[in-house]
């Protein structure tokens, strides 16, 4: 059995049974005598130092160990693309945004604007003969908050003489959130369990791993032919509005980093993102049939896709065929949202037609 703290009654009656035993005659129970106050002192140390311990075992792996414990952890076993050790830290979004005055006025480089999150011009740009001109920024504090739509306004913190106050965004991306414990805990773990091998298959996928805004890599050696390797990933937070499946610019970004860490004799290395292959079910006589209900099943079916799905991927050094993605699971996931009873399912299992292809949430039928 697990050793667990006992109960400070159970430290608190240990201690005046320990002194009734060893000062035979004295009476450690009677109210507010000095050995009882001595015993029970005596017991509330001894249960804060019990509790001090468990809460320390907890922090000896790191499958259990909190926050600054994880990171002396990670800092210990992983490196990031950054060169940084240990968890990914938040980056700043960055991008352009157009900027419409009098021809000829200057935009100085560092001028601010700001929606919710302030940004600042990284160059002096200057406005052209159609009034406008596309001026580069960058978020002055890290994070996701910082990725804005195309078409959002900003406004200038400070006013500029013949230049409109408010500029619209053509692109702000690419700012990611700190690494979370679950997802710190979740990439040192495998790094413990697949320690650097010069290169295999589990290499790949730390390495993708590394970059900020990766959540998910799968490395497919041989693939293409004997001595290629091909890698997928996916972003599902910085790239959550697209279904987290990466962009070219990110696919560019993650190859550049892998061909400074690959070995060099691998023949052909591809870097790209998974295919998105919608399954679509049908489900009949749900009870109870509530836009709730509905609700749930969709989160639910997305969450198991979430851990479930996956492209082609190296097992015990053997290629793996994209997952299929069986019914029982479909099933199973219905029945474990909030509030489900019960329900018919029209479905079979849902087989990718090629390596490259990973299964998302398609239409969920009213039956």
């Amino acid at each position: 059995m697990p050793w667990t703290t006992p109960t400070l009654k159970q430290v608190r009656q240990n201690s005046r049974d320990y002194i009734m035993g060893a000062l035979r005659g004295a009476d450690a129970m009677v109210p507010n005598s000095v050995l009882r106050v001595m015993s029970d002192g005596n017991a509330g140390l001894a249960h804060l130092n019990l509790q001090f311990v468990e809460w320390l075992a907890l922090q000896l792996l790191p499958i259990t160990s909190e926050t600054v414990f994880l990171d002396r952890w990670a800092n210990m076993y992983l490196v990031n693309a950054d060169s940084s050790r240990g968890r990914k830290q938040a980056t700043f979004a960055s991008g352009s945004m157009e900027v419409a005055g009098l021809s000829g006025i200057v935009i100085p480089a560092g001028s601010q604007a700001s929606n919710q999150v302030t940004y600042q011009t990284t160059e002096q740009a200057t406005i052209g003969d159609d009034g406008t001109v596309t001026v580069p920024i960058v978020a002055l504090t890290a994070g996701s908050a910082g990725n804005l739509d195309p078409g959002t306004t900003l406004r200038f913190a400070a006013a500029i003489s013949s230049v409109q106050p408010t500029a619209t965004v053509v692109s702000l991306e690419g700012g990611t959130d700190t690494e979370t414990d679950d997802e710190l805990r979740a990439r040192l773990l495998e790094r413990l369990a697949n320690p650097p091998m010069g290169g295999d298959a589990e290499d790949y996928v730390a390495w993708a791993m590394a970059v900020p805004g990766v959540t998910r890599a799968w490395s497919a050696p041989n693939e293409i032919g004997i001595g290629t390797v091909t890698l997928r990933f996916m972003m599902d937070d910085l790239r959550a509005d697209q279904g987290g499946f990466p962009t070219a610019d990110d696919i560019a970004a993650v190859a550049a980093y892998l061909n400074d860490k690959r070995p060099v004799a691998v023949k052909d290395f591809f870097v790209e993102a998974p295919l998105a292959q919608p399954i679509s079910f049908t489900i009949r006589n749900l009870d109870p049939d509530t836009s709730d209900t509905w609700a749930s099943i969709i989160a639910s079916v997305k969450a198991m896709l979430r851990t479930k799905a996956r492209p082609a991927y190296a097992k015990n050094g053997v290629l793996q065929p994209a997952q299929t993605i069986f019914a029982a699971w479909v099933s199973d996931a219905i029945l474990t949202a909030p509030d489900v009873v019960s329900f018919d399912l029209d479905a079979a299992d849902f087989v990718m037609p090629n390596n490259g292809s990973m299964a998302v949430l398609g239409d969920v039928i009213h039956g």
